[in-house]
């Protein structure tokens, strides 16, 4: 039974695997159509006062790019009372079908940029999945999630919706603090002038006019076909794969619930993979695997779309209800990176998000590695542009994000492989793989899709030389979460600062408040939280190694600098110094 709706659908232009499929052309002034109960609203371009074509003045931060990352980094920034610019070239959040899980490390993030209420207010928790060899079940997966949780292990949240929350807490920061993020929409960056320690002068251009701005820093976020990128003739580098998969949205009433669906060899699609996910406002998307020989653009048009997904929808028992399409587009896998993300005569333009790096979308590795991006960067960029702090940090946050990719990019080209295999060998060691999973359970593993999860900064040259205490987090690690019984959850206590957990267990620790103040003297945001032993923090401190005593050194993202049983006295200022690139004070040089 065909009941699809005929409708116009919006599809992304061709793009590459580095850079992914463009956005749509829309015509004229007309709107975006509404996905779902999301209306789109375009943003008008202004000018600043100019004197002869520039504007006056400097800006510390300019972010080339507002998308997730960018609006992202600039809410990071402003968590530190750093003011930024950001340039937009379009004038609305984004059209179209792009980042769909946003994993439960990233919603720790979203939370310190204070945009996670209505992250999960709209978004759709889940915890697992189920994988099909034709039509038998062979493999279903569980992510960790347990009573320690506040947060579920990845939401499924249409990209458009991330990004007008992060719009939203944006202009109720500048609210408080009128123009702390000046966000220009429809105004696009055509060129830059690298001026050394002097900074930048970045050339701009909208429907009004076109003018120049001077920047401290300049951050590209401008996304896989990245204009600063390819100015500097930088290339990422890394694997491209061949596989092609169609990503087709539909709206369908379904009643199932919320996973990650996928087919391997499925009758209705002989030799491919589909995969389904279920999205806010009855918003399903299948991807599908192109197989060898098929071609992309008939592959995109209507009456091919149309029959597929009535193909797909009836073998999984949903051919009566009624859908239509929202939108359409050809992804390649890629795992690219550029070889730092600093850049520059000064070292002053800096790269995030898919402008540094091209991931797989098998493991949801993508957006959210922008997200770990932003929140690396904001406060070791923060502290730079302040002074107080020495460049160097931000060597740190190259070292440790291109780490983190590899470690991601080990992990999504695994899944990639056998998602979409790059040769016959590995095709029929999939096959083998899949038809062996129905019998032996033990081999279904290989199926194991590998969802991304927080990455560790070890070894980072921001850690101290730490004390073993047999469990919890080592230095470089995300702290993890703890229930703390009526108390709350410990992230509750972790800001976008420094933070020192002291784990008294009766235990008087003077010192280490002493230490804390006289790191904030030196302009560094730090606090410190005393957690007692009591039967409704045993558990946390157990885990943590903390019930005979313990002090973490939290960095304001979230990862452990460093951890004592008893610190001596002035350890754990040495150690805060460390994880900022500050010079050691005079007291503890003599």
């Amino acid at each position: 039974m065909n009941t699809s709706v005929l409708t116009p659908t919006p599809s992304a232009r061709p793009g590459d695997a580095a850079g992914g499929p463009l956005a749509p052309q829309i015509d004229g002034d007309a709107l975006p159509p509404s996905v779902g109960a999301f209306d789109y609203t375009r943003f008008a371009p202004w000018l600043p006062p100019l004197e002869g074509g520039l504007e006056p003045g400097r800006h510390p931060v300019v972010i080339v790019g507002g998308g997730p990352v960018g609006m992202s980094l600039a809410l990071g920034l402003a968590n530190h009372g750093m003011r930024s610019v950001i340039l937009e070239a379009d004038d609305t959040v984004c059209v179209g079908s792009r980042a769909a899980c946003i994993s439960r490390r990233s919603l720790e993030i979203v939370e310190r940029l204070g945009a996670l209420p209505a992250f999960l207010g709209k978004g759709l928790p889940w915890t697992g999945g189920t994988s099909f060899y034709k039509t038998e079940e062979v493999f279903r997966f569980e992510m960790p999630n347990d009573a320690r949780q506040k947060l579920p292990p990845m939401i499924n949240l249409e990209q458009y919706y991330i990004e007008q929350y992060l719009l939203d807490e944006i202009q109720r920061r500048n609210a408080a603090t009128p123009g702390l993020i000046d966000i220009r929409w429809g105004t696009e960056l055509t060129g830059f002038d690298d001026e050394g320690e002097a900074g930048l002068t970045l050339h701009v251009r909208n429907a009004l006019g076109s003018y120049a701005l001077h920047a401290g820093w300049m951050v590209a976020c401008d996304g896989g076909q990245s204009f600063v990128r390819k100015s500097l003739g930088l290339n990422l580098e890394g694997t491209a794969y061949e596989g092609r998969y169609v990503i087709i949205d539909i709206e369908l009433h379904s009643k199932h619930p919320t996973e990650r669906r996928a087919w391997f060899d499925p009758p209705w699609n002989p030799g491919s993979t589909v995969l389904m996910h279920r999205q806010p406002d009855d918003i399903w998307r299948i991807d599908y695997q192109l197989r060898a020989g098929q071609d992309s653009e008939t592959a995109l048009q209507p009456e091919n779309v149309r029959e597929f997904v009535t193909r797909h929808l009836e073998a999984i028992g949903e051919g009566h209800l009624p859908w239509k399409p929202v939108w359409t587009s050809i992804y390649r896998a890629g795992a690219m990176t550029l070889q730092s993300y600093r850049h520059g005569s000064a070292g002053r333009i800096l790269f995030a998000g898919n402008a540094a790096h091209a991931m797989p979308i098998f493991g949801v590795r993508g957006l959210n590695s922008g997200f770990d991006d932003a929140d690396n960067l904001a406060w070791k960029l923060a502290l730079v542009a302040r002074g107080v702090s020495g460049a160097a940090l931000l060597d740190s946050y190259s070292s440790e994000r291109i780490a983190a990719f590899h470690i991601n990019a080990e992990s999504a080209m695994r899944s990639t492989e056998f998602m979409s295999p790059p040769s016959r060998g590995f095709d029929l060691l999939r096959e083998a793989a899949l038809s062996l999973s129905l019998e032996h359970r033990g081999i279904a593993n290989l199926i194991n899709p590998r969802q991304t999860q927080a990455v560790s900064y070890a070894p980072s040259p921001l850690s101290s030389s730490s004390d073993e205490l047999g469990v919890g987090p080592q230095p470089g690690d995300a702290m993890a979460e703890q229930s703390l019984g009526e108390q709350g959850h410990l992230t509750d206590r972790i800001g976008p600062c420094f933070t020192v957990l002291v784990f008294n267990a009766g235990q008087a620790r003077p010192g280490c408040a002493a230490e804390v103040r006289k790191a904030a003297a030196r302009g560094l945001p730090v606090q410190l939280h005393e957690l007692d032993l009591s039967g409704a923090t045993h558990d946390a401190l157990a885990a943590l190694g903390a019930l005979e005593g313990a002090v973490y050194l939290l960095r304001p993202d979230g990862h452990v600098a460093a951890r004592w049983r008893n610190p001596q006295p002035g350890v754990l200022l040495q150690a805060i110094e460390c994880a900022a690139c500050l010079s050691p004070t005079v007291e503890e040089i003599v």
